[in-house]
């Protein structure tokens, strides 16, 4: 039997036949050539099982998995069972590999034989039209350039774009992906970190992820705002919250509300919201207390979870705490 090719590329596939083709041809162009593909044809009514073929016929990297159509994370964990390589690249098959993703990736995780994995920083596309949200996104997805940083952002959104992950294959069949009603790659990435494992990131763009109105984030119930939220509430209150039934809320906007109610359902209810909004300073939100800034000095120390939607404005709050002796990720952590 010949060697198991070093990494595996783990491709799920449904009604991809338009954007297969490129999707395989820039994986043929990668200057790293140890690898196998296992593409997963999860029951397509489209011609993408035959793209795949034809493309075999020249390149038998290549592997189809043909099964019923079953949905993203019943494909994803069937495909992984036929990678063979110690590690496991995620790509989707609407997306584009610059040719030395790879190589790269590889070299960063021989480099660093702690690290679960690593992401790359990604560019989205198409450009035309793409709205100043996502160019946000994107800008902040981007900053994100190492294990801390992933760590430290892990409750803003998922910091590492998951088609881009490339990770050890015992760590991947240990965790598995798992159907919860949430995105299965960010509950992966918490209960990975949550572990304890940490997951890196080459600083370079290395990964076209195609942004379109079909695709799972947009169109599955699962991927749909309150979900992520319930996702994130269900990892803080395991995780950050797991001794603690009361914390700080620092911010009660749509954003920290929504969190407010999700952890409820956990059994985690704040002593005392932060808030700079005057009309909310002094009242009570569900017998919470809300109060300036300034009052922390003065409160019991807990847990304080900062659930702001804007960059500028966590940033600010990093700030504040930190000049007054709160660490990040042990006293606080930041989520929207």
């Amino acid at each position: 039997m010949s060697r198991p090719a070093r990494v595996s590329v783990l491709l799920p596939i449904y009604q991809a036949a338009a954007t297969l083709p490129a999707c395989l041809r820039s994986l043929a162009r990668q200057t790293f050539a140890d690898w196998e593909a296992v593409v997963v044809d999860d029951g397509s009514l489209d011609a993408g099982a035959e793209v795949v073929r034809h493309a075999a016929r020249l390149d038998p990297r290549l592997r189809l998995v043909q099964r019923p159509h079953a949905g993203l994370v019943a494909a994803l964990n069937a495909g992984l069972e036929h990678c063979r390589a110690p590690l496991v690249a995620r790509m989707d098959g609407d997306d584009v590999m610059h040719r030395r993703r790879l190589e790269l990736q590889v070299a960063a995780l021989d480099a660093a034989p702690a690290l679960a994995g690593v992401g790359c920083r990604v560019r989205l596309a198409p450009r035309r039209g793409m709205s100043d949200g996502l160019r946000q996104y994107e800008a902040w997805l981007n900053a994100i350039d190492d294990s801390a940083a992933v760590r430290r952002e892990r409750f803003v959104e998922s910091p590492l774009a998951h088609p881009t992950l490339m990770i050890r294959r015992e760590v991947l069949a240990r965790f598995g992906y798992r159907d919860q009603g949430w995105p299965e790659d960010y509950d992966l990435l918490l209960r990975l970190l949550a572990a304890g494992l940490d997951l890196g990131i080459v600083a370079r763009r290395l990964h076209v992820w195609r942004d379109s109105p079909t695709r799972l984030t947009r169109s599955a119930p699962a991927y749909r705002l309150e979900r992520l939220t319930a996702c994130k509430a269900h990892h803080l209150a395991a995780d950050f919250l797991a001794d603690r039934s009361d914390y700080l809320l620092w911010g009660h906007g749509e954003t920290g509300a929504a969190l407010r109610r999700a952890l409820l359902l956990h059994g985690k209810r704040p002593s005392h919201i932060v808030e700079l909004h005057p009309r909310r300073l002094g009242n009570r939100i569900d017998g919470a207390e809300v109060v300036p800034p300034e009052a922390l000095d003065a409160l019991p120390r807990a847990p304080l979870i900062a659930s702001v939607a804007g960059l500028a404005a966590r940033t600010q709050i990093r700030a504040f705490l930190a000049a007054r002796g709160w660490v990040e990720d042990r006293d606080f952590v930041c989520a929207a």
